[in-house]
């Protein structure tokens, strides 16, 4: 019977490697302008990442895995989740590399279980079944695994993200009452660090000075991209009041001294949490060492 279900599992993968080969897509018109918009969006996204490409490397081979893997779903009309696209961008990470990385994971998802239990299937004639279902799994866990480690990720990196983002609007105010104007202000402000996050907003408002689109678009799609919604609220606000220079440094002092309360709320919420876990934690503790002190006792009575 086994001999039988891994024929059938080895004619269905035959069957499904072939259709992958030369299934080519619907080839329709919708879909090719599909395909040339996702490669344009590829594009923009890849240049606004260079701002991490200074610090780390992606492999090249990773990449060239992923772009292939990304090409197939394109072509059958899947796309990316918004959220992972804006987690990638936050963690300064292409598609391609991060499902080059899922689909390593869940290669070595796929035979890590299998080589472990092969020895115990050889020596003890073990159901080869139990294996497979973990190798099933394994691939499984591998890929969504990745994408978990990436959210969790993203989610300190965006916070670290917010915290630069209200110094930065202090130091446009900053600028703002020294004469300078809402362009001016916005370029020297981001000057003055060489952190990812300040980098990150520079590289952005020099690409828009060189595109031609005022900065305070460019931040909002930046704001988008990375799901951030404080560079989003500044963009709207910079485009309603940009001629009214006073009235930008209220704005944007009213919206850092929003930001400092809401990041101090969201590090008390932390830290309780992280007290709870802990007196959790000690009482657990506590209980088991109870129950080591009493066992002799029951032990003696019980005359277990």
């Amino acid at each position: 019977m086994m001999l039988v279900l891994l024929a059938g599992a080895l004619a269905g993968l035959g069957g499904l490697t072939l259709a992958l080969q030369f299934d080519r897509g619907t080839g329709t018109a919708a879909a090719e302008l599909a395909r040339l918009d996702s490669a344009r969006m590829r594009n923009r996204v890849q240049d606004s990442l260079t701002a991490d490409r200074r610090h780390s490397k992606e492999s090249v081979r990773m990449r060239r895995i992923g772009s292939s893997v990304w090409t197939m779903l394109e072509m059958r009309g899947w796309r990316i989740p918004a959220g992972v696209r804006a987690d990638l961008s936050v963690m300064g990470r292409s598609v391609e590399a991060h499902l080059g990385m899922s689909v390593l994971a869940g290669v070595a998802g796929l035979f890590a279980p299998t080589l472990m239990l092969a020895p115990a299937v050889a020596m003890f004639g073990l159901s080869p079944v139990v294996p497979l279902w973990l190798a099933g799994v394994g691939a499984l866990g591998g890929v969504v695994l990745t994408t978990a480690q990436l959210s969790t990720q993203a989610v300190e990196r965006r916070r670290d993200f917010r915290h630069v983002v209200g110094a930065f609007l202090d130091l446009v105010a900053m600028n703002l009452a020294g004469g300078r104007g809402v362009p001016e202000a916005l370029s020297s402000a981001a000057q003055l660090s060489d952190g990812w996050a300040m980098v990150r907003l520079r590289d952005t408002i020099e690409s828009a000075r060189l595109q031609g689109v005022t900065p305070w678009a460019a931040l909002g799609d930046l704001g988008e991209e990375m799901a951030v919604e404080e560079l989003r609220d500044l963009a709207a606000a910079l485009a309603l009041v940009a001629e009214d220079g006073a009235q930008v440094r209220d704005s944007l002092s009213a919206r850092a001294a929003s930001m400092r309360q809401r990041e101090l709320a969201d590090s008390e919420s932390r830290a309780a949490q992280r007290s709870q876990s802990m007196l959790i934690a000690q009482l657990l503790l506590c209980v088991g060492f109870l129950v080591f002190l009493i066992y002799p006792a029951i032990s003696e009575i019980t005359g277990v």
